[in-house]
């Protein structure tokens, strides 16, 4: 039983665990568009939850865009939530205004102590492009060279090494020729989560974008989740690929949590043509990790919109990561 609303459509989505229960938030966008390209702008976040990530109860819209004049008044989209030292849960997410045309993404703060009704904390707006640290990033909108100025997805966490917050987000870097080899990780700390201070980026290179991070660790090696699509591989990745570029999710391997971070070797984790699964999610449950993001094209290339069953993940012997797929009754 799939992740999924009649009247309307799912994409990107993260989780958290309360001790108890699974809770997903996603991306939703109403069917009566017609078009779901036109989803990004009509959007909403929803929330769910479940005992096993496979039968799940709906709770409705949790947070939607800004009714009046504000950052976020156009967009509230991807992003992630964690739980601070006194039980407050804290919603990182991105935010575009319509002023700027959606063109401009931002990081926003809210907080719930039931993990649904959020509300943000002061205007919302926690993270910028700006500063010393901006100078590694493609601050400003590169018209004719990118479709946005990227500063989007982010994913929070405990700072391992330290009593702080670490923030990672899909971005891109400042002054490289080929567009589609300046995606980059963006990098962000906080001692609070309410206080953020920008960072260069953790790891540059190889996808025109990096979307949708997420940075965890298993049995003392850590990886960094990613999503990307075939027409965004530069030249060199592309060619490095085994079977060549698809569109999908794959991941990097790092040292440590601040890096150095490198593309996995080998094939794509979890990536075909036409796309069979995005914006996925690994998730470490008491049987082991499992993959989950949302069902994207159909055969005949039709969107699809639902967030399909966990499958499993293996990591073999070398650290690498591997997906046991299993066929899905509505793909």
């Amino acid at each position: 039983m799939v992740l999924s609303l009649e009247k309307q459509w799912i994409w990107d989505s993260w989780y958290a665990h309360d001790g108890e229960k699974w809770h997903g938030y996603f991306l939703k966008a109403d069917k009566s568009l017609i078009n779901p390209d036109l989803r990004h702008f009509n959007v909403s976040q929803g929330h769910a939850v479940s005992d096993d990530l496979i039968n799940w109860e709906h709770l409705g819209t949790c947070l939607a865009p800004s009714e009046g004049e504000a950052w976020d008044d156009f967009t509230t989209w991807t992003g992630s939530v964690v739980q601070d030292d006194d039980g407050m849960w804290h919603l990182f997410y991105t935010g575009a205004r319509k002023s700027e045309e959606g063109l401009y993404q931002r990081v926003g703060h809210a907080t719930a102590a039931d993990m649904h009704n959020w509300e943000r904390v002061g205007d919302g707006f926690c993270l910028d492009l700006v500063g010393p640290n901006a100078q590694h990033y493609e601050a400003d909108h590169a018209k004719g060279f990118w479709h946005d100025r990227a500063m989007r997805d982010p994913w929070v966490m405990r700072d391992p090494d330290g009593d702080g917050w670490l923030m990672y987000f899909t971005g891109r870097a400042d002054g490289i020729e080929e567009p589609n080899a300046g995606g980059a990780i963006g990098f962000a700390t906080s001692p609070d989560l309410d206080n953020w201070t920008l960072q260069p980026p953790v790891f540059t290179g190889g996808f025109g974008q990096l979307e949708v991070p997420q940075v965890f660790e298993v049995g003392g090696r850590w990886y960094c989740l990613f999503c990307t699509a075939a027409e965004h591989f530069s030249k060199e990745r592309a060619e490095a690929t085994p079977g060549g570029p698809v569109t999908g999710t794959h991941y990097l391997i790092g040292d440590s949590p601040r890096g150095p971070w490198r593309v996995a070797p080998g094939s794509f984790l979890d990536g075909a043509l036409p796309c069979r699964r995005y914006a996925a999610r690994i998730v470490q449950t008491d049987e082991g990790l499992r993959i989950m993001g949302f069902a994207d094209r159909g055969e005949d290339d039709h969107f699809i919109g639902h967030v399909m069953d966990p499958e499993p993940v293996v990591i073999e012997e070398d650290g690498l990561l591997r997906v046991e797929p299993k066929r899905q009754a509505a793909e």
